[in-house]
């Protein structure tokens, strides 16, 4: 027996063993973010974390750009044919995981399915225009609207369509989560297939091979949740993730210094917004020793003002999210179309705040809680915690009621909060969105204000709001979207706060990522290095 060429065969079968098993996990994407999905449903809530996983199974009529521009998606074209009716032309030769061919059936059926399934943050805000669908032909989908609708296509950013025959037992509010959580009912014609979902823990995909898009470079994608900012960092600098989303704001400038990783950066749609409860009876707002308050002191605007006067952007910006933030001046942020770049961030004003409010008849101010996530945007709870402080150095006995976003947006939903703060980003890329969605009086009829669960109304604004809605021209609609936002700043119902500039890091040996400013962290921008 030759020892020595049995030994070269066998370190050579060992070396080709070791290279097959190197690449298979190399074609390995695993990413470590912050919070997942609450649903595999991709219709159950409008939350962005929810169409971040659900872009990774499902496509969309319209695609969302990175920087939020529409792009062709399941669509290969749209056109509005009258003021009234938008055609869409159909991607031809598109299949579904299990094969079977995507068509305008499809369509029909996830339009019709969301309201039948949708929970907290309801997605019917994306179908609120569609009147009525028609089938032209298997490739051609007509969507007769309630009146002009020139948004239609940014909302369809947000239209995931789901296989009618996959999903159509599972279509309930009873038997949607049992059906699409399983996988029984999860069968998109997106660039991954889903293998399984351990809530708050992890989702695993796996490659689609025939997807029309092209094939994907990564054969299987882990997204690990892991809330826990130290523990997320922790995790990539230790090598057992390939990538982490929102970097907490003081990691980022040691991360940058680390030889091993890369750090990307960009400015997101995400803001953070202060609301006020316009009901008679809000909660959790009480005079200082806790009894009743005669009326709720929301409604008056010069208390309004005055907690806008008391909050300080700049240190906010600077301290609480570490300067990973930047001041906002209205609710949406200046890449989106309807910006009113003639607003103004207010300066703080302490004392004025303070006369504000004596004026308004609470000399010693009253008692309020602060209700905030902590766990769904970078520095959520220390932006919430700082404006407490602030809300308290002007008279506010503030509390600080932050908790996890899974109980947040039900009870906010629910109108559990006199006061709230929260992230909001126009994911349409449209100020439309926010306007109509946030500051319109709820109006179950015309679909307007389906997040305005606070009961704030004012007519003026719902008349421009309105207007823009179905205004086709170009220019008219960005000016009466300017002016709406003129107007909210004026009445204060919120109090924009800051815009976040968020942050990736990653391996730089192996990954590189293009940022995209909705903070989507999906597996199809996440490139090997070559």
């Amino acid at each position: 027996m030759n020892v020595a060429r049995t030994f070269r065969t066998l370190s050579l079968a060992a070396f080709l063993a070791s290279s097959a098993s190197g690449a298979l996990l190399a074609q390995t994407l695993t990413i470590g973010v912050r919070a997942g999905p609450a649903s595999m449903d991709p219709h159950f809530t409008s939350t962005g974390v929810q169409a971040e996983a659900a872009k990774h199974v499902f496509d969309t009529l319209v695609k969302s750009g990175d920087n939020l521009e529409l792009e062709p998606g399941l669509a290969e074209s749209w056109k509005a044919i009258d003021d009234t009716t938008w055609e869409f032309k159909l991607r031809k030769g598109v299949k579904f995981h299990d094969g079977s061919d995507f068509t305008a059936e499809d369509v029909k059926f996830s339009i019709e399915r969301i309201p039948n399934v949708t929970g907290p943050n309801p997605t019917t805000v994306y179908i609120r225009r569609v009147k009525e669908v028609e089938i032209v032909d298997p490739l051609t989908i007509r969507i007769k609207t309630d009146g002009p609708a020139p948004t239609l296509p940014n909302d369809f950013v947000r239209l995931f369509v789901v296989s009618h025959s996959a999903a159509k037992d599972f279509s309930t509010k009873d038997t949607a989560g049992e059906g699409f959580n399983s996988g029984k009912a999860t069968v998109g014609t997106g660039p991954y297939k889903f293998v399984s979902w351990t809530p708050k823990e992890e989702l695993v995909l796996t490659r689609f091979d025939g997807y029309w898009g092209g094939k994907e470079p990564w054969e299987k994608v882990v997204r690990k949740e892991i809330p826990n900012d130290a523990s997320r960092v922790a995790q990539l600098k230790a090598g057992q993730l390939d990538l982490i989303s929102r970097v907490p704001p003081a990691d980022v400038p040691t991360l940058e210094k680390d030889a091993k990783l890369r750090v990307a950066k960009a400015d997101s749609v995400y803001l953070f917004i202060t609301e006020f409860d316009f009901r008679d009876k809000p909660a959790l707002v009480t005079a200082k020793d806790g009894s009743p308050l005669p009326k709720n002191p929301f409604l008056d605007p010069k208390v309004r003002e005055a907690f806008d006067l008391a909050i300080d952007r700049e240190t906010i910006a600077e301290i609480a999210m570490e300067g990973m933030g930047k001041p906002a001046s209205q609710i949406v942020t200046d890449t989106i179309f309807g910006f009113n770049k003639s607003l103004k961030i207010t300066k703080p004003d302490t004392k004025r705040a303070k006369q504000l409010l004596a004026e308004a008849g609470y000399p010693n101010g009253f008692k309020v809680s602060l209700s905030f996530t902590t766990d769904r945007l970078q520095s959520d709870g220390a932006v919430g915690a700082s404006i407490v402080q602030m809300l308290a150095a002007a008279g506010i006995d503030a509390q600080a009621n932050g908790v996890p976003s899974t109980v947040f947006f039900p009870a906010r939903q629910r109108g559990d909060y006199g006061l709230a703060m929260w992230g909001w980003g126009t994911l349409t890329g449209e100020a439309n969105y926010t306007l109509a969605g946030l500051m319109h009086t709820n109006t179950p009829a015309t679909k307007l204000g389906g997040f305005n669960v606070r009961g704030y109304s004012n007519p003026a604004l719902d008349k421009l709001i309105e207007a823009a809605s179905v205004e086709m021209d170009v220019a008219k609609r960005r000016a009466q979207l300017e002016q709406a936002e003129a107007v909210v700043a004026e009445d204060r119902p919120s109090l924009p706060i800051a815009s976040i500039t968020t942050a990736w890091a990653m391996q730089k040996g192996k990954v590189t990522i293009a940022p995209r400013v909705d903070e989507d962290t999906l597996a199809m921008n996440v490139k090997p290095v070559k």
